[in-house]
């Protein structure tokens, strides 16, 4: 597999991995977000307050929840922020 399409085909495994523990397999919801954050952004989840304000940011369409396509304009915001420096 061409390692652009291994790497695209990341995001959308880890977006499962986290996605539907509540029955929803389309979205994360703020709990979900957060594993995901702790596991895979260690030290980054930071306190409630800070993890509501940053779900907030990314529930582009205010559902509730972060559907992959919201999931994927954070991983995109995070590239061009990490290689930006």
């Amino acid at each position: 597999m061409p390692m652009l399409e291994e790497q695209l085909q990341g995001l959308k495994t880890t977006f499962d991995k986290y996605a539907g523990k509540d029955g929803d397999k389309g979205s994360l919801n703020k709990a979900e977000l957060a594993d995901l954050l702790r596991e895979e952004f260690p030290g980054m989840a930071g306190d409630k307050k800070q993890l509501d304000t940053f779900f907030a940011s990314l529930d582009g369409d205010k559902d509730g929840t972060v559907s992959f396509p919201e999931f994927v304009q954070f991983a995109a915001t995070l590239l061009l922020i990490v290689f930006s420096i």
